[in-house]
């Protein structure tokens, strides 16, 4: 048996995407790392894919500024190393609420179908993310944070590491 090692480059929302495949023969086991900043599908099957998030520096603490949600899959996340958090949104008449949840390793989250969310990275972080394969391109609204939105997060997040 011999060893392979694949890099390949994507772009995939206009970032860099370079995963590192290592394969010892094509029928047995393949293994997939994002070695990059931002989200990466590392893994695509019909119907479910795999990916990575590494630290993106839009989405620390102070500079996070919209949430997003999926009308038709739920989104499960797994922090694998460093410190991050999940946002949730909930609209109320005057805006949205946000509640803050610290990761922990090795804790499998799973976010609903229809929850506004986000998550807060941090350098070194990474987070592998299961959902329904194009989520991220057919399944996917955004909403801009308000600037008080945006302060509550802030606040909420305030004596974290991040």
């Amino acid at each position: 048996m011999f060893l392979k090692r694949f890099i390949l480059a994507d772009m995939f929302f206009l970032r860099l995407c370079a995963i590192i495949i290592t394969m010892n023969d094509e029928k047995t086991i393949q293994s997939y790392s994002h070695v990059g900043d931002g989200f990466c599908p590392l893994l695509i099957r019909p119907g479910w894919q795999v990916s990575q998030l590494n630290d993106r520096s839009d989405l620390h603490a102070d500079t996070v500024c919209q949430v997003e949600r999926h009308d038709v899959t739920d989104e499960v996340f797994l922090l694998v190393k460093g410190d991050a958090a999940l946002v949730v949104g909930v609209e109320v008449a005057d805006g949205m609420t946000l509640e803050t949840l610290r990761m922990e390793n090795g804790v499998t989250y799973n976010i609903p179908q229809g929850v506004w969310h986000t998550i807060v990275t941090t350098p070194g972080m990474q987070v592998m993310i299961v959902e329904r394969d194009n989520t991220h391109v057919n399944d996917v609204v955004h909403r801009i944070l308000m600037e008080g939105e945006r302060a509550e997060l802030r606040a909420k997040l305030s004596g974290e590491r991040f």
